[in-house]
């Protein structure tokens, strides 16, 4: 991303903090100012950060990867809480965060940027990918990120008529030994009729013919493993964890793996450890945890 590209999503960020600041009452404006704004010099260092990072390291790149479905910001209790999805992102110290069902500023969440709220109770960078219009708002994609990004892109991918559009979010970091990757967030088809979660991991395997880098994809894909969609991926990606396959929803009592993350290329990567969090309130998907280590390049 350019500098103008860094000042007007500074700029925009700004505006959104002091849009919110407006509408509270004075007795809670001081506080506020001061928290989100030491919050705003804190997300601008972060986003800037990536012309400063020594390229060309040969030092292994661990990359801690969360994949959370967080049901429009609901709880399992039927309030919102945001505060206990950050807490359970934070307990994990995730790099690059994707999340699925979320929400920007429709009337169900009372206007709330999701992504925005969640960056700052975890002190992460986001970006929110729309797939649809939905109730007075948008419905998407979102990623937090411990980096900055060097470039942010929203595929759509297609749907049927009568099925809800879904999209791919992809964002380009740097991590700090100066390596580049590419991370996509995804959640696809939920519908019992396999045909449109067929045509959109077709379109996710064809996204690799434009990416240069090692890449990451993590999300919701609503495919249980050895379906035809999963097949299709496994084509080209590599399950982070081809032995585990720990189910991961209900989160009230997990009985189906179809949260994942994958990577490609297979020699790019090596898989440190695979987990799904154990959290039946925060969301009806369990978050699913993965460490990988971006192998030096030969």
């Amino acid at each position: 991303m350019n500098s103008k590209g860094y000042l007007y999503f500074c700029h925009s960020f700004e505006l959104n903090i002091f849009e919110k600041l407006a509408n509270r009452p004075q007795s809670m404006k001081n506080n506020f100012s001061k928290n989100r704004y030491l919050f705003l010099i804190q997300v601008f260092l972060i986003f800037c950060s990536s012309s400063f990072a020594q390229p060309g390291s040969s030092k292994h790149d661990q990359v801690r990867v969360l994949t959370f479905n967080i049901l429009h910001g609901a709880t399992m209790k039927g309030n919102m809480d945001l505060d206990l999805i950050a807490k359970t992102i934070r307990k994990t110290n995730p790099d690059l965060v994707a999340l699925q069902e979320v929400d920007f500023k429709t009337n169900r969440v009372k206007g709330k940027d999701l992504v925005l709220e969640l960056a700052y109770l975890t002190g992460m960078v986001p970006v929110f990918g729309k797939a649809m219009d939905y109730d007075g708002g948008e419905y998407g994609e979102a990623i937090l990120s411990k980096y900055s990004f060097v470039a942010t892109r929203t595929h759509a991918l297609g749907a049927s008529e009568g099925h809800e559009p879904r999209a791919a979010l992809e964002v380009i970091v740097e991590l700090e030994s100066g390596d580049t990757i590419s991370f996509i967030g995804t959640h696809l088809d939920h519908t019992p009729d396999p045909a449109n979660r067929i045509s959109q991991v077709i379109q996710l395997n064809n996204l690799l013919d434009g990416i240069k880098y090692p890449v990451i994809l993590a999300g919701d894909l609503n495919a249980l493993p050895g379906s035809e969609p999963m097949k299709i991926l496994e084509r080209k990606w590599v399950l982070s964890d081809p032995s585990g396959l720990i189910p991961t929803y209900p989160s009230s009592s997990p009985k189906k793996k179809i949260d994942y993350v994958l990577f490609y290329p297979f020699d790019a990567w090596e898989i440190v450890e695979t987990y799904v969090i154990d959290n039946k309130i925060a969301s009806d998907h369990c978050p699913y945890m993965v460490i990988l280590n971006l192998k030096p390049k030969q």
